[in-house]
């Protein structure tokens, strides 16, 4: 098991507001980039994923993992890292299921909950205080 404590924090604002904005797109990229036409929803590469059998899946999964990784190294507390692993195994777990685990993925978008949860973390260090 990695050892939290040994992982340090950028140094500056502004690189965590890059690594940030690119956590941010992947996220996007993942479950917000296409619009499904006639309904209110939007999907991304996570649904797509899903739809590929043997690995699909665990691909999407890894990609989420990045992002809570990337959350971690940038000092969100281990509170926030476990609601966010809550939030991939949620999806990883029900995604399992054919058809109804990509429509899951389509609604719950861990990614973007992850991305909420890690600007909540670090909303004082962001305004630079």
């Amino acid at each position: 098991m990695t050892d939290f404590s040994t992982i340090s924090p950028p140094v500056s604002v502004a690189e965590l507001r890059l690594r940030l904005d690119r956590i941010r797109r992947l996220a996007w990229l993942l479950n917000s980039a296409a619009r499904i036409p006639g309904l209110r929803l939007r999907a991304g590469l996570d649904t797509l994923l899903g739809l590929l059998p043997g690995g699909g899946a665990l691909i999407g999964t890894a990609l989420s993992l990045y992002i809570v990784w990337e959350g971690r190294r940038m000092g969100v507390d281990r509170q926030t890292v476990q609601r966010m692993l809550g939030n991939v195994a949620i999806e990883a777990v029900v995604g399992l299921v054919p058809l109804a685990g990509d429509l899951f993925d389509t609604v719950f978008k861990a990614d973007l909950r992850n991305i909420a949860l890690i600007e909540a973390a670090l909303a004082g260090r962001l305004r630079g205080q």
